[in-house]
């Protein structure tokens, strides 16, 4: 109740001289962001949200990031070299950074983060670098990851939060409570966090690109409701919003003050199904291919995209969309087949209807997404009972397999492996189905070891045979990232992770 009455007096509210005055003063330093729910712990070794990684961009820097072409660029790293075997990579840091608790960032530093993300009990990071078997200090600003095979999409993952450092002084002090007090080497610094209200940062004087840094204080506030979400940056509230709704892009282009950012997703949406983890899975769906192929075949992509998105999404079958280099043109998105859906529920030997636990994050999209699935599947006899869920205790009850169907996106990676390998693999932490092929493992492997797209795009077209046939996700579309800001807001880069980047934004 709290958080709707506060996004309504942020709505309406500033038609009052006081209010008024206030809005303007926040104009002179502060920038407020809507984002479309709370993110998770802000620990980048445990953290799982794609919202999460909106507010990491403001104050923990990493090894390298993407450019908008989805070059690897340097961060916090000046150059790499990899070596002729492919199983060292060398790594120059950059000279004069500092932590925000004032630490300096050297080799050491880089070497306890990236430990740090491999042996933490819990962490999310490990597998994404787990090729590395050690990380050695050549000196005071060079490290060396000794890998155990040789790993292609290394430098990619280190765009990400697994290349994000932090303050081994702080996180030593601060053990498993570090997320509630972060404190890494990026243009801001923490300063607070109000559970379901607001996290605010203010700038780093000592950033290493202070330069570039305009703003003096970002408030990030989470509001559920894109339609509150878009009144607040209509009438001055908010600055800047992150997942307007499709439907709501007519509106921000017929206002004069706003402006619209648009780009496909690197990542996906789809259906996960318990296929073993727990008593959850024992079910028709989950424990028979054919049922969840003719769950599959029960669904309509393009209609789904236009009901709900107004066509501007793009439908897909795979977890790198039709743009991409190495999407599997071989394997189209199935029509809609309602006959052989019905065909596959008889060979499978069920009869009668299907009740199936639908669990959904409590977002407004992703519940008109899960009540049109609802309706389409329903002519095929499966009962979905959805379970509307706040998002991080959606992502645990996955986790814990409190689960038949569950609904979540992921936002997408540069290199096709960080969109894959966590959810396909056996024992990958985002594998919540618990799904298992020891074969597709191998695959992967295949895809890691290599550097060249032809060999790669080779291996991942064993995967996507096997996966798309008896895997357990169903991959319905990539969003577009759709960013509404006021015409004040300067310097605003789209980029295709659909991450803010806050390095060079002013306000008029």
């Amino acid at each position: 109740m709290r958080q709707t009455a506060r996004c309504v007096v942020l709505a309406f509210a500033l038609s009052l001289a006081g209010c008024l005055a206030a809005g303007a003063a926040f104009a002179q330093g502060a920038l407020r962001i809507g984002l479309g729910d709370d993110p998770d712990v802000l620990d980048p070794t445990f953290s799982r949200t794609y919202t999460a990684r909106i507010v990491f961009a403001s104050f923990c820097d990493k090894l390298f990031d993407i450019d908008e072409k989805l070059n690897i660029v340097p961060q916090l790293a000046l150059s790499h070299e990899t070596s002729a075997d492919g199983k060292a990579v060398t790594i120059k840091l950059r000279p004069g950074v500092k932590f925000h608790d004032g630490e300096a960032f050297d080799a050491a530093a880089a070497k306890y983060s990236l430990d740090r993300h491999l042996t933490t009990k819990g962490s999310f990071r490990r597998p994404e670098i787990s090729s590395i078997d050690t990380v050695e200090v050549v000196d005071p600003l060079t490290i060396r990851l000794v890998l155990k095979a040789p790993f292609s999409p290394l430098l990619a993952q280190l765009t990400d939060r697994a290349g994000m450092m932090v303050s081994p002084k702080a996180a030593e002090a601060a053990g498993d409570k570090f997320g509630l007090k972060p404190v890494c080497a990026g243009p801001y610094k923490f300063v607070e966090r109000v559970q379901q209200d607001r996290i605010v940062v203010e700038k780093f004087a000592d950033y290493w690109n202070k330069d570039q840094v305009f703003i003096n204080k970002i408030t990030y506030l989470p509001i559920v409701d894109g339609t509150v979400r878009l009144a607040n940056l209509q009438s001055g509230g908010l600055d800047l919003i992150e997942r307007l709704l499709a439907t709501d892009i007519k509106t921000v282009r017929d206002n004069p003050k706003l402006k619209l950012s648009k780009a496909v997703s690197l990542g996906w949406f789809g259906l996960m199904v318990n296929v073993a983890n727990g008593p959850k899975a024992d079910n028709p769906l989950g424990k028979d291919a054919r049922v969840r192929r003719a769950f599959e075949l029960s669904l309509d992509r393009e209609a789904l995209n236009q009901v709900v998105f107004n066509g501007e999404f793009v439908p897909g079958n795979q977890w790198v969309s039709p743009q991409n280099p190495y999407y599997q043109a071989k394997f189209a998105v199935p029509k809609r087949d309602l006959a052989q859906a019905k065909a596959l529920m008889k060979e499978a030997g069920v009869t009668g209807r299907v009740p199936i636990d639908f669990l959904v994050s409590n977002t407004p999209e992703t519940r008109a997404v899960a009540e049109v699935v609802q309706s389409m599947v329903a002519e095929a006899g499966f009962d979905l009972k959805l379970r509307v869920t706040e998002v991080a205790t959606a992502l645990k009850q996955g986790e814990d397999g409190d689960f038949q169907l569950y609904m979540n996106t992921w936002s997408g990676r540069s290199d096709p492996d960080g969109n894959s390998v966590i959810y396909q693999t056996c024992g990958a932490p985002q594998n919540m189905g618990h799904y298992c092929d020891k074969e597709v493992d191998a695959w992967h492997q295949e895809a890691r070891a290599a550097s060249d797209l032809a060999t790669r795009k080779a291996a991942y077209e064993k995967i996507t045979a096997r996966f798309l046939a008896d895997g357990w996700i169903v991959y319905l579309y990539h969003p577009q990232y759709l960013i509404a800001y006021i015409d004040r807001l300067e310097g605003f880069r789209p980029m295709p992770d659909g991450l803010i980047r806050v390095i060079g934004l002013r306000l008029k």
